[in-house]
């Protein structure tokens, strides 16, 4: 049944890009050129030592201050008001350092989050400080 309704979606979402692809127009682009440097066999193995340490991904809706008498009054059931607007991005923090904004997602009954604008490295390197 699952198929059915992944072979539905596709066919929805390639008939709405059909009916979008008439009004397209290509915009003209400069020749990418890469301008990488090679990386050397040193670096590299520096790299690859790093690559496989784990770390912490979370995504923040919202934050409050309460006191600890209105924590203790909590139950199912209470609504506790966060410091953001509704449609407003999400915060996608690393190891607690904010590297992107983004918005929730439903893919397979299971939530995600769609990146819309990723923090530079310079900016994430002046918060540390």
């Amino acid at each position: 049944m699952s198929n059915n309704n992944d072979q539905q979606m596709a066919d929805d979402w390639a008939a709405a890009l059909a009916e979008q692809a008439d009004d397209v127009q290509p915009a003209p682009l400069e020749e990418l050129t890469d301008e990488t440097v090679a990386i050397t066999d040193d670096e590299r193995r520096k790299l690859d030592t790093i690559m496989d340490i784990p770390v912490t991904i979370s995504m923040e809706v919202g934050r409050t201050q309460i006191s600890i008498r209105n924590l203790l009054q909590l139950n199912q059931g209470s609504v506790v008001e966060l410091d953001r607007i509704a449609g407003e991005s999400l915060d996608v923090m690393v190891n607690g350092t904010l590297i992107a904004h983004g918005e929730v997602v439903v893919v397979n009954d299971k939530f995600g989050i769609r990146l819309t604008d990723v923090i530079s490295q310079t900016e994430r390197i002046k918060k540390l400080r």
